[in-house]
């Protein structure tokens, strides 16, 4: 196990919004690591650009902004190439940005606010960990697991609960749902998802969730005193022969007394009256085949990002609005697409075996799930930085075997937010780790370091760069980027692939009885939380045998 802070998950980060952070990550593994704040409107050089990796013994300053409504988003390893062995062996964490509109809304809190990282894994007889390594297709582990621990249970009292799920699996999807002893499924609510609160909940009694999502849902175990609750597993993998208990995630053991009542209210009607939804568009500005086949086994349009000199496949101007189309082209797996910097609206979903779900439709996302066939448009404003950032697929065995490229979103001159300070550049120099030495982390380096940075003002035009933004396009209008369609190999579309179909118009199925009668695993515990105004120290890795799949160099071209 290699995690930040030699925990798996990390420590749980909790930001009042508007509060910016600094973290100091520190790689005292052994191979190179670079970090992702998945989720965040973080400047590029900050973003954890694949290449911009540490090596072993090396520690970079990240800047995070945290000026966005409450969220649940995570962060997790980037490297190049090494990205689902590092995230699979523990390099990922839970980093929640709350805000007072949210805190008045009396939504369940502290003790019955509970954070679960879903993950999949193998181990090997002696009990250590399997290595995923070795299959470019997919990742598939036997035992389930719910913050770090396998089919953990929770003790929990007859009242509402708030959990936010996050899936940090490598390659596998979940339908989850909630049964009582006698296999029903209980309804629940669901009130967010990647990019915050929804406008109103959505009742569901099953929940799909992709690798790199997270919803957020309220459920009411009051009705269930003295029973036990499982929290189960419904997606079945077509393309493997399933592995058994993976239809089991964990078991809640309800009380028969309620400690405290406060936030045990009614869901509001209205959770959020404000969403920022991208302008509408109804001109597709790109389209991109997430294919098998290309320059390497998993491409976007042919195209890997080892290709220097061609994965910028977009070049949106500064604060405008694009009109994506996304389509799975065939091949094994499920494809959930993510796209660093934006936060996305959902407008359609056409070829597979479901439309776009009323929880994708009801709040703004970075990931959107591809199924065999399907072919998915999203609308994604593009800002207020401007900068490279990279797209991919996070089925995490996909973005390392290269399907991954990136865009550029260009500098709007007409802003007049000129900077000296190039934070587009995930590579500036200026901003590359450093080698570690003692005097880097003595107290007066690192209150240097702190005010160095915030005194550059990285983040405080951003809202009224957002504003004027919008006052331009709403007068310049808006005709699509510059870009050119590089010269690339391609394969034809095929919609015959291995992936699943989905289960919301499927009911309670044998699957809900089996896990019904599960045993108890071990004792539930929530991430290890440490609340941040700013920077408490250097998440630390703590090391683990390994080996480096590759690595496609520190070379970046715009």
């Amino acid at each position: 196990m290699t995690g930040y802070n030699g925990t798996s998950p990390g420590p749980t980060y909790v930001i009042p919004r508007g509060t910016e952070s600094i973290i100091r990550y520190l790689n005292n593994g052994e191979v190179s690591a670079a970090v992702h704040l998945h989720g965040s409107y973080t400047y590029s050089v900050w973003d954890g650009w694949a290449s911009d990796e540490m090596a072993v013994g090396q520690w970079k300053d990240c800047y995070y902004p945290n000026s966005e409504t409450a969220r649940s988003i995570w962060y997790h390893d980037h490297a190049d190439g090494h990205t689902a062995s590092d995230a699979y062996y523990g390099q990922a964490g839970v980093y929640l940005i709350t805000d007072s509109a949210e805190d008045a809304l009396g939504l369940p809190a502290g003790a019955y606010d509970v954070p679960l990282a879903l993950t999949d894994h193998s181990y090997q007889a002696n009990g250590d960990l399997a290595s995923p390594n070795g299959n470019p297709i997919n990742f598939f582990g036997d035992v389930l697991s719910v913050n770090g621990q396998p089919w953990p249970y929770m003790s929990v009292e007859p009242r509402k609960y708030r959990f936010r799920v996050f899936d940090m699996s490598l390659s596998r999807a979940y339908d989850l749902f909630f049964a009582d002893p006698s296999g029903n499924w209980i309804t629940f609510q669901v009130i967010a998802s990647d990019s915050g609160l929804f406008g109103s909940p959505v009742t569901s009694n099953d929940l799909v969730i992709a690798m790199g999502e997270r919803y957020e849902v309220v459920i009411d175990f009051s009705m269930y005193a003295g029973k036990n609750i499982t929290l189960g597993n419904n997606m079945q993998q077509a393309q493997i022969q399933e592995l058994a208990n993976t239809n089991k995630v964990m078991q809640f053991n309800v009380g028969s007394t309620v400690s405290d009542n406060s936030n045990n209210g009614a869901v509001p009607s209205t959770l959020n009256g404000n969403i920022q939804w991208p302008a509408q568009r109804t001109t597709v500005d790109h389209t991109f085949n997430f294919q098998m086949g290309g320059e390497s086994t998993w491409t976007i349009n042919g195209v890997d990002f080892s290709d220097v000199n061609n994965r910028i496949l977009a070049r949106p101007t500064q604060g405008s609005v694009q009109l994506w189309e996304l389509h799975h082209t065939g091949g094994p797996a499920v494809r959930p697409v993510h796209v660093h910097l934006v936060n996305m609206q959902v407008v359609s979903r056409t070829g597979g075996s479901r439309g776009v779900l009323p929880y994708e439709a009801a709040g703004l996302k970075d990931v959107v799930l591809l199924e065999p066939g399907e072919t998915v448009r999203v609308l994604a404003f593009f800002g207020p930085a401007n900068g490279v950032y990279m797209f991919h697929c996070h089925n995490l065995v996909h973005e390392d075997n290269t399907m991954m490229d990136a865009f550029n979103v260009t500098y709007l001159q007409e802003l007049g937010y000129d900077s000296s300070i190039d934070f587009s550049d995930p590579m500036n120099p200026q901003f590359a780790p450093q080698a570690y030495n003692d005097a880097a982390y003595a107290p007066a380096a690192l209150t240097s370091a702190v005010s160095s940075l915030a005194n550059m003002g990285a983040y405080s035009a951003f809202d009224s760069m957002a504003s004027a933004e919008a006052a331009y396009y709403a007068t310049a209008g808006y005709n699509g980027d510059a870009s050119t369609a590089p010269t690339t190999t391609t394969v034809a579309p095929s919609s015959s692939g291995y992936g699943f179909a989905s289960s919301t118009a499927t009911g309670a199925s044998t699957a809900a009885s089996a896990v019904a009668t599960q045993g108890k695993g071990k004792p539930f515990s929530a991430p290890t939380t440490t609340s941040h105004s700013a920077a408490n120290g250097p998440p630390r890795y703590t090391a683990r045998p390994t080996s480096r799949p590759g690595s496609h160099g520190r070379r970046f071209e715009a």
